[in-house]
């Protein structure tokens, strides 16, 4: 049955805000008010940072920006599961997993400003710069995952995408190997009810976490906004992959409640009363109104996470409009680690290229 009221759902933190029994219980058995607090200064924290840099592009101060309103929860949740020696595999919208993982703030914009091909040093965070192409990083985790089984090693690859990248070949692909090596590698479909301007609805007939089976892989389908049922199956299925029992897929029933980027415009193909419903169940509110059923949403702890908000939102902003612009021909470093006859061909051609203008008393273009 396809529902997204809870039916057939995980479900550990209702809409109202009240704790539900089940048994994934015992995966957050340690979630304490303190740790409940941490998961809400998580979603509010990236919340802000994804509206500083929807500003930003506004702004013309990037290019692009993917928003991930309303999505905290299955980022935060799953993110604050992983062990530090896991590696994440993820498409351009995990701005909360890079979170988690300690991305410095000014990377992850660097290729939304243009500046750079990439933001991070993936083995400084153990999670990979952001997939474009859609679905290629179930590949790449599927991958890094069945070199780690080799390895003898008890991390974890850890693939995030959408529900429209699981109509891609390349997804499909890497449940195929996941399975036949019983790779130790969760795929985390974050369900957010769009794939641009085509809903769920139309793409999949089914749920999607029912395709999973036909691989031989173990699924589970999770309240997307509750943050404490996605970091509960996503333990579980860390434990399932470092124990030898290989692959798991998570369908988080989310939904984005922004734009696809910032260069798409819902109103075009979404009815807004679709919008308010899901405004209704707003990750970041539900755990509100837990903290605060149990007096732990007190005045000064607010103020301290508003705080934080906005001092992370100012070094996201300064550290944009103070990146270096980059120089003319660096589009072709860190392209490969060692020199490319080809590349360094095309370097020349286009350094004289650039030399023409100059030539023609042009100036430099």
């Amino acid at each position: 049955m396809r529902s997204v009221s809870g039916e057939n759902l995980v479900q550990l933190l209702t809409p109202e805000g009240t704790r539900a029994a089940g048994p994934y219980d015992e995966w957050v058995a340690d979630i304490d008010g303190a740790r409940l607090q941490g998961l809400y200064e998580d979603m509010v924290v990236v919340r802000r940072v994804d509206q500083e840099a929807t500003a930003l592009q506004r702004q013309g101060e990037l290019a692009l920006w993917p928003p991930l309103l309303g999505q905290e929860a299955a980022q935060i949740g799953s993110g604050r599961a992983l062990r530090k020696d896991d590696f994440v595999f993820s498409s351009y919208r995990e701005n909360g997993v890079a979170y988690c993982r300690g991305a410095d703030y000014t990377d992850m914009i660097r290729v939304w400003r243009g500046n750079a091909p990439s933001g991070w040093d993936p083995y400084e965070i153990n999670m990979a710069t952001p997939q474009v192409i859609i679905g290629a990083q179930a590949l790449h985790a599927t991958g890094y995952a069945m070199a780690t089984k080799f390895d003898g090693a008890d991390s974890v690859a850890v693939a995030y995408f959408g529900d429209g990248a699981t109509s891609q070949g390349d997804v499909n692909e890497a449940m195929v190997f996941a399975a036949s090596f019983q790779a130790p590698v969760v795929f985390f479909c974050q369900n957010n009810q769009w794939a641009i301007s085509e809903p769920v609805t139309l793409q999949a007939q089914r749920d999607i976490a029912d395709r999973a089976p036909g691989f031989g892989i173990p699924s589970v389908r999770v309240d997307g906004n509750d943050v404490l049922g996605c970091m509960a199956v996503t333990r579980e299925a860390l434990d399932r992959a470092r124990s030898g029992g290989g692959p798991s897929f998570i369908e988080a029933v989310t939904y984005r409640m922004g734009p696809h980027t910032t260069a798409d415009d819902p109103t075009r193909y979404r009815d807004p009363n679709e919008l308010e419903d899901w405004k209704g169940r707003d990750p970041i509110d539900r755990l509100a109104k837990l903290l605060e059923a149990e007096g732990l949403l007190a005045g000064d702890f607010t103020d301290r996470v508003n705080a934080k908000a906005d001092e992370v939102a100012g070094l996201l902003r300064h550290g944009c409009v103070t990146l270096p612009e980059p120089g003319e021909l660096d589009v072709f470093n860190n392209v490969y680690t060692t020199p490319h006859p080809v590349l360094e061909r095309q370097r020349e051609h286009y350094s004289r290229y650039l030399a023409s203008f100059e030539a023609a008393g042009g100036g430099k273009r």
